[in-house]
C-alpha cells in the first residue's frame, strides 16, 4: 500500500471506524484517539495490510484492543488520562437517538455489544463477525439474538421494559 492508497483508505474509513468503536466503548473522544493510534500502527504495517483481506477490520480490532488496554491501565493506576492536557476538539453533537442507543449498548455484556456493533453498525455479515471475534457463527447468532432482545427492552417506552406485566426476562 503506497502513500496515496493509504491516504485514500484513511479518508474513506476513519469516520466509519470511529463511529463503530464509539458504539463499542461509549466514549467518543477515546474512540477518536484509539482509531487515530490504530491508523498510525497501520501505516507502520502497511505492507502487511496490503495483503490483508480486510484492512478496516485490522484497524478496528487494533483500535478496540487499544481502548481496552487504556481502560485497564487507567483502572489499575487510577491516574488522570494524558489527554486531559490536550486542546479541546469540536465535534457535532450526537443525536438524542444515538445517545440513547450508545447508553443502552453500554448496559449489554461486552460480547453482545461487540457482535451488535460489528453486524449492524459496521454492516458485517455474521461469518465475518465470527472470524473477526474468533468464535463460531452460531455463537455470534446467539449473541445477536440476545443483544437485540435486551436492546429492545432497554429502548422501549414501555415502563415494564418491553415485557408484558408480570413477565420476566432471562
Amino acid at each position: 500500500m503506497d502513500e496515496r492508497e493509504f491516504d485514500d483508505f484513511y479518508s474513506a474509513s476513519f469516520q466509519k471506524i470511529t463511529g463503530q468503536v464509539y458504539a463499542m466503548i461509549g466514549d467518543r473522544d477515546e474512540a477518536q484517539e484509539v482509531v487515530q493510534e490504530a491508523f498510525v500502527r497501520a501505516w507502520a504495517h502497511r505492507r502487511k495490510l496490503d495483503r490483508a483481506e480486510h484492512p478496516e477490520a485490522w484497524v478496528r480490532t487494533t483500535a478496540y484492543r487499544l481502548a481496552v488496554s487504556r481502560w485497564r491501565r487507567t483502572t489499575r493506576g487510577r491516574r488522570p488520562a494524558d489527554r486531559a492536557l490536550g486542546a479541546a476538539t469540536e465535534t457535532a453533537a450526537p443525536s438524542e437517538t444515538h445517545v440513547a442507543l450508545v447508553a443502552a449498548l453500554k448496559q449489554l455484556p461486552e460480547s453482545q455489544r461487540q457482535a451488535l456493533v460489528l453486524h449492524h453498525i459496521a454492516d458485517m455479515p455474521v461469518h465475518a463477525v465470527a472470524r473477526e471475534v474468533g468464535v463460531p457463527e452460531g455463537t455470534i447468532k446467539a449473541r445477536l439474538s440476545r443483544g437485540r432482545a435486551a436492546l429492545a427492552a432497554l429502548l422501549s417506552d414501555d415502563p415494564h421494559g418491553g415485557y408484558p406485566e408480570g413477565a420476566t426476562h432471562a
